[in-house]
């Protein structure tokens, strides 16, 4: 495999130069601040973030197994503490990280 000479190295900058500033400009372009965003992007700006966490939460727990180790009971406890942190402090990335911080030490260290 061969290197890029000059010219490929300056027109793949170029490129990714060109889709950064596409992707952080046309929302602004696209939705002036003086226009009223469109029903469906308020529909889906509502129910996208809860969406996410449902798929989130399938993903993180597909491979638990009840009947073995800890019989899920790492990850129902860690799931008790984003959720208490959450209804406490209403702060989302703090009730990630204080979950996964109870997760891992559970897994560590208890489990």
């Amino acid at each position: 495999m061969s290197a890029m000479t000059l010219p490929q190295q300056l027109a793949t900058i170029g490129l990714f130069v060109l889709g950064t500033m596409l992707t952080r400009f046309l929302p602004f372009l696209l939705f002036p601040a003086g226009k009223p965003t469109p029903k469906f992007l308020q529909y889906l700006a509502k129910v996208l973030p809860a969406a996410v966490f449902g798929l989130l939460i399938v993903y993180c727990l597909r491979n638990v197994d009840l009947f073995s180790g800890g019989h899920g009971l790492p990850e129902l406890l860690a799931i008790a503490v984003v959720v208490g942190l959450h209804l406490w402090k209403k702060q989302m990335l703090l009730s990630i990280a204080g979950g996964t911080v109870c997760y891992m030490l559970l897994v560590q260290f208890v489990f």
